[in-house]
């Protein structure tokens, strides 16, 4: 979160002669510039640097990508997984994040090899998501629960 002098100073950037390339990442929408009272803009970017940016709308991710996603990084790690895992994997990605749901493979991977397979099963990934849970899931336990400090 960027805020009104740091925008300054990469305005002033820009207009060097040695202008950098700069990449923002953003989900915000009409908001407060940070470190003004009531300045609102698009993206909380001051309009003046909004209007030198290429804006690129990105999507996220479908269940079919994500499974495509997960084959290839489990490939890239010498992981051998059957395909109703990679379905679980995509639904998982879908619900949780795509993140998760690559996380799941190495712990998979060590449960399918102590029980004596080479080969990550569906039954693998299930018992790895009663183990390790989601950011999402984790927090709303939390959240709904009076066991934990607040």
């Amino acid at each position: 979160m960027l805020d009104i002098e740091c925008f300054t100073y990469l305005h002033r950037a820009l207009e060097s002669t040695i202008s950098p390339i700069v990449v923002f990442a953003t989900n915000r929408g009409r908001s407060v510039i940070r470190g003004t009272q009531d300045i609102m803009s698009p993206h909380g970017i001051p309009i003046d640097l909004l209007d030198r940016l290429l804006i690129i709308r990105t999507l996220p991710y479908t269940e079919e990508e994500m499974v495509q996603i997960i084959k290839i990084r489990a490939a890239t790690e010498g992981l051998t997984i059957e395909d109703s895992a990679l379905t679980v994997l995509g639904q998982i990605g879908v619900r949780a994040t795509l993140r998760y749901a690559v996380q799941l493979l190495t712990p998979a991977a060590i449960n399918a090899k102590i029980s004596s397979r080479s080969t990550i099963e569906k039954s693998d990934i299930k018992d790895m998501t009663e183990i390790f849970m989601d950011a999402k899931s984790s927090a709303e336990m939390l959240r709904n629960s009076d066991k934990y400090m607040k």
